[in-house]
């Protein structure tokens, strides 16, 4: 019976590895979430981590909420947007639950638009909210809600026009995982560093926004990815996420699909046991402060944007991205450490995400719960960090672990639904 279960096992993860390994996602259109997410309400806000109520949130992901609530109009200050989610009038819910990811808080409301990306290997479609340094990392002022505006009024339209120009001519969207693995030859690691990345989908899509935006539209479309270099995490997310899917809900696999944390939790999803989250507590992020700031006023770890380390990039990739140090802190003999050891805890090398210090072998991919536990090494994951409280914004930038608890909760079910 063991030895039939551990066949059963095997199989699993080797067709579930194949699906992360085969992926091609795809960038196809850009809609406001209430037309796209599933189970997405006219009240909802969808916030990045497992689930979390109000009183328990952190203080960047509850004024991250408070923006959404006055962006979207349901009301018009603090008091009155935690009053009306304390009444329970706005639904609360994880990304991850409607296939979707957001950076940092991850907030994602009704009339915010959310990147559509489709898995042109195997048919699944996932979503990722932009990144814009405000509102995720909790800032709830006028200049912060602009931000969310100008992704609705301007950007969000300006990339849907030159998506549709793209498919008229024939092809299905913008290859995501091809400019990921250029990116990682160009130094970026894909989560904290997506500067090649930004600057290789600005190549892709701007002949096709010249045809199709107005002049003084796409005079603030070029302002903007010139500004803001760390845009293309948010396609790197999603493409992970739509990655990660595709390798969701098979039976006996040990596979992890998600990783994810609100600042209070953190929470991991396994193939093998479906839509359940096995959670711990988010931990304190190891890193460089800007001046002026301390451990004391750190906010515990945050985000969805875990999901690019669960499909073999980010932490994973460090070897690639030393310039990545400078931000997060340590040595590139660290890097190439970190990137050699999540080979122990995962189920294949990429064959896509390449690193070449290594003679172009691929970076560790699908954390594997057995592994992990047996082990002791958790996965790494390089990330942003949040001031505690809400309105201040982002501070540093660090390493991370996630709670083993997570990992050996996640096994002790997985013993229990399969009789092991």
């Amino acid at each position: 019976m063991a030895e039939d279960i551990k066949v059963k096992i095997e199989s699993a993860n080797k067709d579930a590895i194949q699906k992360v390994l085969s992926s091609r996602p795809f960038l196809v259109d850009v809609r406001p979430a209430i037309e796209v997410l599933p189970d997405m309400k006219k009240r909802s806000i969808f916030h990045a981590g497992p689930p979390v109520d109000w009183k328990r949130m952190c203080g960047p992901m509850k004024g991250a909420v408070v923006a959404t609530v006055i962006f979207e109009k349901w009301a018009n200050s603090w008091d009155e947007a935690a009053k009306l989610v304390e009444s329970g009038e706005v639904e609360l819910s994880p990304n991850h639950d409607h296939d979707a990811v957001g950076p940092m808080a991850g907030v994602i409301s009704p009339s915010m638009p959310v990147f559509v990306v489709r898995n042109e290997k195997h048919g699944n479609t996932n979503y990722g909210r932009i990144v814009e340094n405000k509102v995720q990392f909790g800032a709830y002022d006028a200049q912060a809600i602009e931000s969310l505006e100008f992704w609705s009024t301007v950007l969000a339209p300006a990339i849907r026009k030159a998506l549709e120009r793209i498919k008229r001519a024939g092809d299905k969207g913008i290859d995501l995982k091809s400019i990921m693995a250029k990116a990682l030859y160009m130094g970026d690691e894909l989560h904290n560093r997506p500067v090649a990345g930004t600057a290789l989908f600005a190549v892709a899509i701007m002949p096709h926004m010249v045809e199709t935006v107005e002049k003084e539209q796409l005079i603030k479309v070029i302002d903007y990815f010139a500004a803001n270099e760390i845009f293309f995490l948010c396609l790197a997310m999603a493409a992970c996420k739509a990655t990660m899917n595709a390798a969701s809900n098979i039976e006996h696999s040990t596979l992890v699909t998600a990783m994810a944390r609100n600042g209070t939790d953190f929470g991991i999803k396994v193939s093998g046991l479906g839509n359940q989250w096995f959670t711990g507590p988010a931990g304190m992020i190891r890193g460089m402060y800007f001046p002026g700031f301390g451990d004391k006023d750190a906010n515990p770890d945050m985000g969805d944007s875990a999901i690019t380390e669960t499909a073999g990039v980010g932490g994973f990739a460090l070897a690639d991205s030393p310039a990545i140090l400078s931000l997060v802190g340590g040595t590139a003999e660290d890097a190439l450490k970190y990137t050699k050891q999540m080979r122990e805890i995962t189920m294949a090398s990429n064959d896509t995400f390449l690193v070449p210090i290594f003679d172009f072998q691929g970076t560790g991919t699908g954390i594997d719960i057995r592994k992990v536990v047996k082990t002791g090494i958790l996965p790494v994951i390089d990330t942003a960090i949040a001031h505690r409280e809400p309105g201040i914004g982002m501070i540093g930038a660090g390493l991370v672990n996630p709670p083993m608890e997570a990992f050996k909760g996640a096994l002790r079910e997985f013993a229990r639904k399969y009789k092991l």
